[in-house]
């Protein structure tokens, strides 16, 4: 096994140590919050919120506008319905009026020819 390396206690100290000081380079590096870096980046997420909230405005107007468009367009359904129901009745009330108007005139119409019957009956004797 030439692969095989035996690798002693002060080689993982300074392994440790070289991964602590990598590490701290890393932090280093980073940008502080006053770079103009950093100042970009958080204007230009402060545009995509705005930008957000924006939409999202926009979205609930539309919101409000349908409900509204809608709510007018089911009073208007609602007010035809009515009419047309109303209109309705008036027919069919029209109609049993003029139903009964023949009826009575019918049996005007009946009772006359049964007297002419009557008084014709009455003549012959």
């Amino acid at each position: 096994m030439s692969g095989f390396r035996d690798i002693g206690f002060g080689d993982r100290l300074s392994t440790a140590e070289n991964a602590r000081k990598a590490m701290l380079e890393r932090v280093r590096a980073k940008p502080g919050p006053d770079d103009p870096a950093m100042a970009e980046r958080r204007a230009a997420r402060q545009a995509v919120s705005t930008a957000r909230e924006a939409r999202l405005a926009e979205r609930e107007a539309n919101k409000i506008a349908d409900q509204a468009r809608e709510a007018a367009e089911q009073q208007a359904r609602e007010a035809a319905e009515h009419e047309q129901r109303l209109a309705q009745e008036a027919n069919e009330a029209t109609a049993k009026v003029e139903a009964v108007e023949r009826q009575v005139t019918l049996e005007a119409e009946q009772k006359a020819a049964r007297d002419a019957r009557y008084a014709a009956r009455k003549a012959r004797k």
